[in-house]
């Protein structure tokens, strides 16, 4: 599992389960909180558009590390999930736990 961040849009790739969330992407989600608040930002969009797979070990981690940005004022969206993402999210009990989801492609926006 990777992230990275530009600007309040945070990009998941990889694989969100137990065996692909290591210690060291829950020091980069914690990182990339931390660099979206103090940069006075109150919004974060996460891009699940690379993710490959998920299963319950990484979904929790997901809707925790939300759940943080939301303690800190951060409201947050998921964006283009997959079907199967989506799929699994309602298989495993946790459509729920997630708001603010779009399952809508994100589109660039040209000015």
């Amino acid at each position: 599992m990777k992230i990275s961040t530009e600007g309040t849009v945070a990009h998941l790739q990889g694989d969100l389960t137990h065996s692909g969330v290591t210690n060291n992407i829950i020091n980069l989600l914690a990182a990339s909180l931390q660099t979206i608040v103090s940069g006075g930002n109150k919004n974060l969009r996460i891009d699940c558009e690379r993710i490959r797979t998920a299963d319950i070990s990484g979904l929790q981690l997901l809707y925790v590390w939300m759940h943080s940005a939301r303690i800190r004022g951060v409201e947050t969206e998921l964006i283009n999930l997959s079907d199967n993402m989506q799929q699994s999210m309602q298989r495993m009990g946790f459509a729920h736990c997630f708001s603010g989801i779009s399952t809508q492609p994100e589109t660039p926006k040209f000015n």
